[in-house]
Order: C-alpha cells, then structure tokens, then sequence
C-alpha cells in the first residue's frame, strides 16, 4: 500500500531498527564509556550524540536512492560539518567527533557484502583501540578548563610567566598550558583555556 507513490511500510524498516540499535550500542561505549569516563566533559556529549544519530539516518536514506553521485556528495556534505566556525575544538574532542561520524557511516552502509561478525569485529576494534590509547598507551592525560580571567596585564606575551603563576595559586592546578580566546578591553576580561595534567 502507498501514498502518493511512497509505500507505508517497506522491510528495510526492521534492518534500520536493527542497524541503529548497533549503531546506539556502540556509540554509547565510545561516548559514555571511554570519552566521557576520561574527559569528563560534558560539553560535547548531546553534540556526539546528536550529530552520529543523523549520520545514520542520512546515510541509510542515501543508500537507500542507490545513487553513486547523491552518496557522494551526501558524505561530502556530512564531513564538512566538522568545520564548526563558532568555537574552535580541540584535537582529541575533534578526533571523538571523526571517530563516531565514521562508526555511523560504516554500520549505516554495511550490506549483505559485509556480515554482522565483520561489522560487530570493526566497531569493537575501534574501540579497543580508543581504550588502548586512553587507558595504556598515553603518558598522560591532559585536562582543559575554560575561565574568566581579569587581569589583563598579565596577557601580555612578556608576561606570561605572571600570568600562569597567578592562575596555578588561584586555581591550585599545576598549569601546562595557556589559550586565550577572547579579550574584552572595554569590560576588562578575558576568556582563557588552561590546560594541566589530570592525574
């Protein structure tokens, strides 16, 4: 039965829920599991979220056209919005960002060329392999928090050594490193990212 030329129900349909129970599965260790655990930062948790359920669903829908070129361009258009021009992201968020638009890209398109143990053996070498570099193989780990900071003075470039001594005693944190993203000269502050070691 269709309504205007677009049937009511296709079997495709118990393929999506199942795919997409995959998909969620997964994500939610990669999100919850490993990015959040380590990161604790609460920032991008709706946006991974978010962004890798659309992924899905635009990529089973462009399959579904069977058009090279509409394929194409759809994936071109999904990568491209990890340019965000409002607030620059960090390297490790960025790669979170490429790591679960990929894992919705790949179970989305998976199909009877690939089987389920291919597909269940990809999703869990991701993972291993993001827990690896987490948990293991990394020094350390390092931990980003953004403030409000006064004392404009102290930005100065042959400042700096003030400016960080003053942030370790007011913060308490051992500062390795120092952003500053926005200085408001009329209101006499600035928005700063400092970076220190969570041990």
């Amino acid at each position: 039965m269709e309504i205007y030329n677009m049937p009511i129900f296709d079997d495709d349909f118990y393929k999506m829920l199942f795919k997409f129970c995959i998909n969620i599965s997964f994500l939610t260790i990669i999100i919850r599991g490993l990015y959040y655990k380590k990161a604790k930062n609460k920032e991008y948790f709706f946006t991974y979220y978010m962004i890798s359920v659309i992924v899905f669903f635009l990529c089973f829908t462009l399959k579904k056209f069977e058009l090279d070129l509409g394929m194409a361009l759809g994936l071109f258009a999904i990568f491209g919005i990890i340019r965000y021009r409002t607030n620059s992201i960090d390297i490790k968020e960025m790669t979170y960002l490429f790591v679960v638009i990929g894992v919705s890209v790949i179970n989305s398109l998976a199909n009877k060329k690939m089987s389920y143990l291919e597909l269940f053996m990809a999703n869990l070498l991701i993972i291993l392999v993001l827990w690896l570099t987490e948990w293991f193989w990394s020094l350390k780990h390092q931990v980003s928090r953004k403030i409000t900071y006064e004392v404009l003075e102290n930005l100065k470039p042959e400042n700096y050594q003030l400016l960080k001594d003053d942030l370790e005693e007011k913060t308490g944190l051992s500062i390795e490193k120092i952003k500053i993203h926005e200085v408001n000269f009329r209101r006499k502050f600035a928005n700063i990212t400092i970076y220190y070691e969570n041990k």
